[in-house]
């Protein structure tokens, strides 16, 4: 199939964003995956599936399409594209999603219990809470559409007894969500044992979201 337009830089992303979950401890093993989208030309490069992170070259990453084909390539692509790209598909502000298999929030995965906003980060750039999607088994074309409609319009949601997946509109901003969305649930976890946690109110909420949005960093 067609080549034209495909970057070396974009497939080195995935390379090193892998390296970096396996070092900050978000996954381990060849579990996990990683996507980013070229918003110029619309392909989207993923993990290789089955791979061992520190065995990836940027070779081995895979191109494909927003129909799901493979547009270069010589491995098999991660067996959770689907839910990447129907992600992307459904979502025009992600370029990236990083999907990975955490401790803390995988406990709240484990239990069906939603990680609520209990911390000013959290709120202003994952949502209100991360909840769990419906269970379907992995790699099929049934989670992707529980994902999607977990996800919403927040940057994370979680997969029952699985893991979780952090969106974003670049591949920093998505493994920020990821750092944020696991501290908040060991933060959580910590402050249930030393009492009762108390959830960031709807309207301190919606006020800090626009802040950040409209007017948090330089240049807004």
């Amino acid at each position: 199939m067609e080549t034209k337009g495909i970057k070396q830089e974009y497939k080195q992303r995935i390379v090193d964003t892998g390296n970096k979950m396996v070092s900050l401890g978000l996954t381990v093993g060849t579990w996990g995956n990683v996507s980013v989208r070229d918003p110029e030309t619309d392909l989207i490069y993923i993990k290789p599936s089955g791979m061992p992170y520190h065995e990836i070259t940027a070779d081995d990453v895979v191109v494909m399409n927003s129909k799901m084909e493979i547009v270069e390539g010589h491995r098999k692509p991660s067996i959770e594209f689907h839910f990447h790209i129907a992600i992307m598909n459904a979502r025009k502000d992600v370029n990236a999603i990083i999907h990975t298999h955490p401790i803390y929030s995988s406990a709240f995965s484990v239990t069906r219990q939603d990680i609520p906003g209990i911390s000013e980060d959290f709120v202003q750039i994952v949502g209100d809470k991360v909840t769990n999607c419906k269970y379907s088994l992995p790699g099929t074309p049934e989670l992707a559409v529980n994902v999607v409609e977990g996800l919403g319009d927040r940057n994370a949601v979680m997969i029952p007894n699985h893991g979780t997946v952090c969106v974003g509109s670049d591949i920093e901003g998505a493994l920020k969500i990821c750092h944020v969305v696991e501290k908040s649930a060991h933060i959580y976890i910590l402050a249930k044992i030393l009492g009762t946690p108390e959830v960031i109110s709807d309207s301190d909420m919606d006020a800090m979201q626009f802040f950040a949005r409209n007017y948090y960093g330089q240049g807004k």
